[in-house]
C-alpha cells in the first residue's frame, strides 16, 4: 500500500481520537468516563472476573486494572468478592448502581451517535462497523 492512504488513514484516525477523547465530549456523554464505562460494560456482559483476567482482555497493566476496579469500588459500582476458583484471589462484579450508571450513560452516548450518524444509512453504519472492528483486531493480532 502506498505512503499516501496509509497517513490519510493515520491522520483521519489520531484526529477521531482526539476529538473522541476531548473531556467536553465525555462530559456531554454521562458521568462515567471512558475507562470505567469499559470496565462496567465488560463485568456486565461476563459476569464476576479477576483483575488478571480484566488486565489480560484489556490488554492493560495489572496495576492499572487494580487503580480502575478500587476507584469503582470506591464508588459503588463494583463489589470484591472472593473468587469461587481461587479463595487467596477476589473478582469483581457489577453492583445495581453500577449498572444503572452504565445503562444511563450507555443510553446518552446512543442518542448521541444516533444524532451523529443520522444522515448514514444502515449499510453505511453496518460497513463502518465492521470495518473498525477488523481494524481493532488488527490491533490485538
Amino acid at each position: 500500500m502506498e505512503d499516501k492512504p496509509l497517513e490519510a488513514i493515520y491522520l483521519e484516525l489520531a484526529t477521531l481520537v482526539r476529538r473522541a477523547t476531548s473531556s467536553a465530549l465525555d462530559k456531554k456523554l454521562g458521568t462515567l468516563e471512558r475507562s470505567a464505562f469499559l470496565l462496567l460494560h465488560q463485568l456486565s456482559e461476563q459476569g464476576p472476573v479477576g483483575v488478571k483476567t480484566l488486565s489480560e482482555q484489556f490488554r492493560l497493566d495489572i496495576s492499572t486494572i487494580s487503580r480502575q476496579t478500587a476507584a469503582l469500588e470506591a464508588k459503588g459500582y463494583v463489589r470484591r468478592q472472593p473468587d469461587p476458583e481461587d479463595g487467596r484471589a477476589s473478582t469483581f462484579a457489577i453492583t445495581e448502581l453500577g449498572m444503572e450508571q452504565l445503562t444511563r450513560t450507555k443510553r446518552i452516548r446512543l442518542e448521541r451517535f444516533a444524532i451523529l450518524f443520522q444522515d448514514w444509512t444502515p449499510d453505511e453504519c453496518r460497513t463502518l462497523q465492521q470495518l473498525l472492528s477488523k481494524l481493532n483486531h488488527t490491533f490485538i493480532d
